[in-house]
């Protein structure tokens, strides 16, 4: 028996969307968390919430902007969690060892510089630029006005140029 809300159908329709739309699903979860496991447990939460709300969701050609709404409130809503779990020290953390061969090419600096920005810069360029959003999607997304979007996205990429990772020099 389907949980409350899911499919009455057995989930066959479910299933042949998840099916078909796993791998973007996991990557957008992992540009956004970072890391592999975050980004299956972000992607795992989210296609829970869409299963109880299946039988609900009338225009199927939304499931995407509905699945990705709810991996971005999803992960808002853990990053918010983590803060309040974080106190200030007196004791430096260890700092991360870097690349010692070198071999690092832009896309993963580039990886690092995203994975540098602040959580809501992260998403928006998630979005923006990873996902082919256009900045009236991802304000409808991340739930804030086209004008912050836009300074919001301004500013990311002001940082990325910044970023010593990413420079020419280097």
């Amino acid at each position: 028996m389907p949980p409350q809300g899911g499919p009455a159908d057995g989930g066959e329709e479910f299933r042949e969307y998840v099916h078909s739309r796993r791998r973007a699903l996991l990557r957008s979860a992992y540009l956004l968390t970072g890391n592999l496991a975050d980004a299956e447990d972000l992607v795992q939460a989210a296609l829970a919430k869409t299963y109880q709300a299946w039988g609900r969701i009338e225009d199927r050609g939304a499931l995407d902007g509905y699945v990705r709404r709810a991996m971005v409130n999803t992960h808002i809503s853990w990053w918010r969690r983590r803060r309040v779990d974080e106190f200030p020290t007196d004791e430096i953390p260890d700092q991360p060892v870097a690349d010692q061969f070198g071999t690092a090419e832009l896309s993963d600096s580039l990886w690092r510089a995203i994975n540098r920005l602040p959580e809501r810069m992260r998403a928006a360029v998630v979005l923006r630029f990873f996902e082919d959003m256009t900045e009236s999607e991802v304000s409808v997304i991340l739930g804030v006005s086209l004008g912050t979007v836009k300074s919001t996205i301004s500013r990311a990429v002001a940082k990325l140029r910044a970023d010593a990772d990413l420079s020419p020099e280097r």
